[in-house]
Formats: structure tokens, sequence, C-alpha cells
């Protein structure tokens, strides 16, 4: 999972995710039981930017070559992005919330956007689109073990 940018709890503790959209994200992962030691969750921007303002493009392009490092070294099936700017990395020109709980390729990765945890805290009513995007992420994570498993059965 990516997400954008630490908050000022995240960026003290150097943890993703541990705020208040982090027990969003909790209660998400409860949802279809997964917890916090099934995935791993990284950041856009790796340093909180002052004031908790939108990371700016700069910084997002400084932190960008740790973040493909971090992709290329967990090798995912899977990427979820949560939020705009960590879909806009795959997608530039494309609108996340068009494209919210569609899963998309991007070279050999299937990439999944969904609303950032964060929104839910503002608005309420997103919870339950979220909750509906992360039971297809369910399905989405069985479908990739399916296919492994079929993969290893034709090896042998």
């Amino acid at each position: 999972m990516i997400g954008e940018a630490p908050g000022a709890k995240e960026d003290l503790e150097g943890s993703p995710f541990i705020g208040r959209a982090g027990k969003v994200l909790d209660e998400l992962l409860n949802h279809i039981n997964l917890s916090r030691e099934d995935i791993f969750i990284t950041n856009m921007v790796k340093c909180r930017p002052p004031k908790n303002r939108d990371p700016f493009k700069s910084e997002i392009l400084q932190c960008n070559t740790f973040l493909d490092q971090q992709i290329a070294y967990i090798n995912p099936k899977l990427i979820i992005t949560l939020g705009k700017f960590a879909f806009k990395k795959f997608f530039p020109i494309q609108s996340m919330s068009d494209n919210r709980g569609a899963p998309q390729k991007w070279n050999d990765l299937m990439i999944f956007p969904v609303y950032h945890p964060a929104a839910a805290l503002y608005n309420p009513n997103l919870k339950t689109k979220m909750l509906s995007d992360f039971e297809q992420i369910q399905n989405i994570l069985n479908e990739v073990v399916l296919d492994n498993k079929l993969k290893q059965i034709n090896l042998l």
C-alpha cells in the first residue's frame, strides 16, 4: 500500500498510518481479515511536508527513486494506492476518483486505487465505498494466490 506522506505522529514515530487515518486503515484491513503484518505500507514522500500540506511535485520526485527501490525489492503482485498522489505515480493523467475501485495493469503490476483512509474522517459517507473497495482487494488477493498455486502445479 502506498499513501501520500507521513502525518505528524507518523513522522515522529517513523511508522506509516499510525494516526487517525491509520485507525481507519486498520478497520478496513480487519474487514477483509488482513492485518498490518500481512502487507507493506509506505508513502510517496518519506518526510512530513510542513503544516501537513500536500506534497509538492518536487518532493515527490525527490523520493521517487527510494519508492521505486522499495517496489523492486518487495516485488508485489498488487499495489493499493491510497489517494490521488499515489495513484498519479502510475497514471499521471488519469483521475483517481474516476478510477477508484477498478484494478488496472501497470507494467507487470496490478494497481488498485482507493480513497485515502483520511477521506473517511472528513466524509463519513465514503466509508461504505471504502469497505466495498477493500472487499474487492480481498477477491484480487484470492485470485493472485490461486494463480500462484496453479503456476506451481504447472512447474512440477
